[in-house]
């Protein structure tokens, strides 16, 4: 099973998706069809997220491990501490390792219910991310990616304190990080340089989020924590009240946002498709970054 680092030493700018589980036969329909339709375009990794204290625990593992044996696609899947006995985190490993899953994503993950509480560890669990990156490599010869914020974790007294978690995290044995949704590219080039300042020269890969509509340019600011930029909102706001218009511009602005990354080097784009594949076809698309086969 390759790696995403290995995918990612291609020529050129490449791009990947990530999806969430499926509740349900609907749904796991929806994600298939996105599954399917995103696949010819080959990104370079596809992941799969992981419910608050394993609440899709099984929809995450039976996804993932379609995914590695019914498609040509890369597979990752996400891991969170939450709620998690070091005991139970191992047979989690250990399942994804079995279905042939060699790429995952540790996370501390979010109290449930309210990403903003207070963070209370399991009482045979984990505190922090970088102790759930270790426990990884100690497992298996695994390929492993953390999270990282443009605009600093809520939790971070400031951008300096928050560099320095990160790139523990680089130094417990993460190979690369994804970085939470921000609004403009120079939001994300400056957490690059930081970690770059640090003296860690690991691989920070930028979230992207298709803005289709006005509620996902609200579900934009409300997790990447900071407020949207002026410029944005002066470039979609008009557009509020006429839903197809509103999409060709929010399509725009991400598009040439990607562009702007891909010009500083940016070596993949890690979408967000709320497993729907049209918006995300259509950036890539304009971005060269389809193969010609498809």
């Amino acid at each position: 099973m390759t790696s995403v680092i290995e995918r990612l030493r291609g020529d050129g700018p490449a791009f990947s998706v990530e999806f969430f589980p499926p509740r349900d036969e609907a749904d796991e329909a929806v994600l298939w069809k996105a599954i399917r339709e995103l696949e010819p375009l080959d990104p370079a990794y596809m992941s799969i997220t992981y419910g608050a204290g394993g609440s899709s625990r099984d929809g995450t593992i039976r996804s993932i491990a379609r995914v590695a044996t019914e498609t040509t696609l890369c597979p990752m899947a996400h891991l969170t501490a939450v709620d998690h006995s070091v005991s139970e985190l191992r047979n989690v490993i250990g399942w994804y390792a079995a279905v042939g899953v060699r790429n995952i994503l540790a996370l501390r993950g979010d109290p449930p219910g309210d990403v903003y509480g207070d963070w209370v560890p399991h009482p045979e669990g984990l505190t922090y991310a970088e102790e759930l990156v270790e426990l990884v490599r100690s497992l298996g010869d695994f390929c492993v990616g953390v999270s990282a914020f443009p605009y600093g974790h809520p939790r971070s007294a400031d951008l300096e304190s928050d560099t320095k978690h990160l790139v523990r995290k680089f130094r417990a044995g993460a190979d690369f990080a994804i970085a939470q949704l921000f609004f403009e590219a120079e939001d994300f080039l400056r957490l690059r340089d930081r970690v770059a300042a640090a003296g860690c020269d690991a691989l920070v890969l930028p979230g992207i989020m298709p803005l289709t509509t006005l509620r996902t340019l609200h579900t934009t600011i409300k997790l990447s924590g900071a407020p949207a930029s002026q410029r944005l909102l002066d470039r979609l706001e008009p557009f509020s009240g006429d839903p197809r218009a509103f999409r060709a511009a929010g399509i725009d602005w991400v598009t040439e946002l990607c562009e702007k990354l891909i010009a500083e080097g940016v070596p993949d784009l890690h979408f967000y498709t709320f497993n729907r594949s049209k918006a995300t076809r259509e950036v890539v698309t304009r971005l060269g970054l389809v193969p010609a086969r498809a």
